[in-house]
């Protein structure tokens, strides 16, 4: 429904109504909201597992035990959820985009350094 506001929202720009909404978007310097709040999650994921919030990481990540050969060493556990309504939690959502990042970005020393991080590997992405 927030989408739709900002979908709304740029085409009452002058100039730039007739064109697409990623057009319109690139052309204001915005993302979607669907990637901002993927990035906040993810920030948010960042600053639980580096202690910068006050908020006990274990009582909503458990970090996987076994060392794989593929990914990061921060992966996290997709706990099994019997209801369909619990897929859509924070907790839950967000495990699949965390696990696929690339060690350099989970390995950033701050937050700045992690945003920065994520933003170039969005970045190489989206180009491919």
């Amino acid at each position: 429904m927030i989408e739709k506001v900002q979908r709304r929202a740029t085409k009452l720009i002058e100039g730039i109504k007739d064109k697409s909404y990623s057009e319109r978007l690139s052309h204001c310097g915005l993302i979607s909201m669907e990637k901002r709040r993927v990035r906040g999650d993810l920030i948010q994921v960042f600053k639980m597992l580096k202690d910068r919030d006050r908020v006990d990481f274990n009582k909503f990540f458990e970090i996987q035990s076994s060392n794989r050969t593929r990914g990061h060493n921060c992966r996290l556990v997709k706990r099994r959820c019997n209801l369909d309504i619990r897929k859509y939690f924070f907790s839950q959502r967000v495990v699949n985009t965390w696990n696929n990042l690339p060690q350099s970005v989970v390995d950033a020393d701050s937050v700045n350094s992690f945003k920065n991080r994520l933003d170039q590997f969005d970045k190489y992405f989206m180009e491919m």
